[in-house]
């Protein structure tokens, strides 16, 4: 039997490994993408709550308790203080607000794209990442050095490295 060369063995690991993260990267490429227009309402859908919380809480924990980002009080008006999309009654804990979130599905997809070590699933991010970074290696195995593609693939990369660095510093 023919011993395999590094150049066979990384192509069909790469192949494999291609085929087998298909499903990921086409949900990473979505979730990435949608990242995107986190600051937006880009098909994010409205939920109107109400609920009671504590009376008497200042701006800061007032936003704590909501989990708003960079909440603000917009105006204060007899017992109510008013904020983007809602409104809180001072005297009794009141709150009526919306809360805008992308579908189940796409939320679940944005949440692991942003995994940290406090997520369970964050070693998939980090084997992604590390199969991304195996391709981008097992690339340079898919053709011959002495071919006119290998060549040609070479000055792709260097326009993509220039491309990246223009990116970063503009």
């Amino acid at each position: 039997m023919k011993k395999k060369t590094t150049g066979t063995q990384m192509r069909i690991i790469h192949r494999y490994l291609g085929f087998f993260l298909a499903g990921i990267m086409a949900m990473y490429s979505l979730s990435g993408t949608l990242l995107i227009f986190r600051s937006t309402d880009f098909l994010k859908q409205e939920k109107h709550i109400e609920t009671t919380l504590e009376p008497n809480l200042t701006e800061e924990n007032l936003g704590k308790e909501l989990k708003i980002k960079g909440f603000k009080v917009s105006s204060q008006e007899n017992d109510a203080l008013n904020f983007k999309d809602g409104t809180y009654n001072i005297k009794t804990g009141e709150v009526s607000y919306i809360k805008k979130d992308l579908p189940f599905i796409l939320g679940k997809m944005t949440k692991l794209h942003k995994a940290t070590t406090n997520d369970p699933l964050y070693w998939l991010n980090i084997f992604f990442g590390a199969s991304l970074l195996f391709f981008v290696i097992s690339t340079f195995w898919m053709f011959r050095p002495a071919t006119k593609t290998f060549k040609k693939g070479l000055y792709f990369t260097l326009g993509g490295l220039l491309l990246t660095f223009l990116l970063l510093f503009v």
